[in-house]
């Protein structure tokens, strides 16, 4: 199978368009500079679209398995115990919204789960590989890479993060500032006496907003350590973190092995474009996030989500789409960081909690390239919610499990003929005879309102494409 598609870069977003490239027959390379894979958790949420997405990609269930819903944090103030706070209040799932919370699991354990999946589909990160140059004409892009090797492929993306070569290499700017005035000292660390069921917090009682904190990496020994710094500090070894701690827990924790360390600025930023011709930004190299709200990995993941059933298609109408339907939500989210970062510069009892706006299920495309202006109820480009219903033999089934894999789907409510053109099926209100699935308790019809009598299509990424 030849190159149709060359990544650079296998963080999330990487492998996550590996795998929407390779579940769909597409020839793929991913390459990776590095010459092992990432160790440290950095981005350690998951917010509920991105479960949705890795339901699709098949990895949901390593991901729970491997990770934990939020903790509670246990607050200690000058070394005594105060309170017991949390990000997020608990919220029950729904007919329409299967995962209604975060997810927490290190980066590194969700990239290893993406490889595992990568590999299965035949593709294998190759690792030690870096692009070194680039060229494109109109029938292709020209890629050296660090190995001596030239590869010819139709279409180059650049998931190599903030310090991208692809989009330096395309003159592409960067816009948007960094931070100087937060810096956080961050890593993986074990911790002696707290307990893996709780992350904590420990401060000093008159600055109670600005301390250490502790989340547990469910599967391993470690906590991620976060603690604010002076613009002098710069060591990151394990007798910082443990002096930083103890200035705000009285010497009451011992610090035991550092996994991994380092020494954060936030950056705000935004590509000017995110295409030129043949090559695309994804992730971090296009747009780049505070770490509040946990929305950087969220947001490249469904980058690629977005990116990879055009790219496997290659009609130019669905290449034009990516960069206005993604820049867009880039932007959005942009803003919700942001808006959060300066809650916790000015010290906000709610700065570090996470609300409905960081979840990500209502962003939506409405307006864009691809969805029709629409009225009322469910409209082109807003996320196709899930479902319950029951087939002929009174099995269970969900929408959810309707959408999955590389096809679009047709949903049509109510009496008319089913569709040629992809999966197309039938939905009957409750004690409704005939050839369909029954929506026995009126949910579907809830979560696409207005939509009796009507035919929705649901684009291969779970987003609207059409209603008539």
């Amino acid at each position: 199978m030849g190159t149709k598609v060359l990544v650079a870069g296998a963080g999330p977003t990487g492998l996550t368009l590996g795998i929407e490239l390779a579940r769909r027959g597409v020839g793929v390379r991913v390459l990776e500079k590095a010459q092992q894979y990432f160790a440290g958790s950095r981005g350690d949420g998951l917010q509920p679209r991105t479960l949705e997405v890795f339901e699709d990609l098949g990895v949901l269930d390593a991901v729970f398995a491997a990770g934990a819903p939020p903790y509670p944090i246990r607050v200690y103030l000058d070394g005594r115990f105060d309170t017991v706070r949390r990000m997020a209040a608990p919220v029950e799932p729904t007919p329409a919204v299967p995962y209604p919370g975060a997810w927490f699991l290190g980066q590194s354990q969700t990239e290893a789960i993406l490889r595992d999946r990568l590999a299965e589909l035949g593709v294998r990160v190759e690792l030690g590989t870096e692009l070194t140059g680039l060229a494109q004409d109109d029938e292709g892009v020209t890629a050296e890479l660090s190995t001596g090797e030239t590869v010819r492929a139709d279409y180059l993306v650049g998931a190599d993060g903030g310090k991208s070569f692809v989009r330096k290499a395309l003159g592409i700017p960067f816009e948007g500032t960094t931070d100087e005035s937060i810096r956080l000292l961050l890593g993986d660390v074990s911790a002696e006496g707290l307990d893996h069921d709780a992350a904590y917090w420990f401060a000093a009682a008159d600055e109670p907003m600005s301390g250490v904190g502790f989340t547990p990496l469910a599967g391993t020994p470690y906590f991620q350590f976060s603690s604010p710094i002076g613009e002098a500090d710069a060591e990151t070894s394990l007798a910082a973190l443990q002096a930083h701690l103890d200035r705000v827990s009285g010497g009451s924790v011992r610090l035991l092995d550092l996994a991994w360390s380092t020494v954060w600025r936030p950056n705000i930023r935004l590509a000017a474009a995110f295409r030129q011709g043949r090559v695309f930004l994804a992730g971090d190299s296009a747009h780049v996030h505070p770490p509040t709200g946990g929305q950087g990995l969220n947001t490249g993941v469904q980058d690629a989500y977005n990116l990879g059933w055009k790219l496997a298609d290659g009609s130019p109408e669905l290449l034009d789409s990516y960069e206005p339907e993604r820049r867009a939500v880039a932007a959005r989210v942009l803003g919700v960081s942001s808006a959060l970062l300066e809650k916790y510069k000015d010290g906000a009892d709610d700065a570090h909690e996470r609300g409905p706006e960081t979840q990500q299920l209502d962003l939506t495309y409405r307006g864009g390239p691809l969805s029709p202006a629409g009225a009322g109820g469910l409209r082109p480009g807003d996320r196709a919610p899930d479902a319950p219903l029951v087939d002929e033999n009174g099995k269970t089934v969900r929408l959810f499990e309707l959408f999955r894999g590389p096809h679009a789907t047709e949903l049509v409510f109510g009496e008319g003929e089913l569709g040629t053109g992809q999966p197309s099926y039938r939905i009957l209100p409750a004690g409704a005879d005939g050839d369909g699935l029954i929506d026995e308790g009126g949910h579907a019809y809830a979560a696409y309102e207005g939509v009796a009598g009507k035919r929705v299509l649901v684009r291969p990424d779970g987003y609207v494409w059409s209603v008539s």
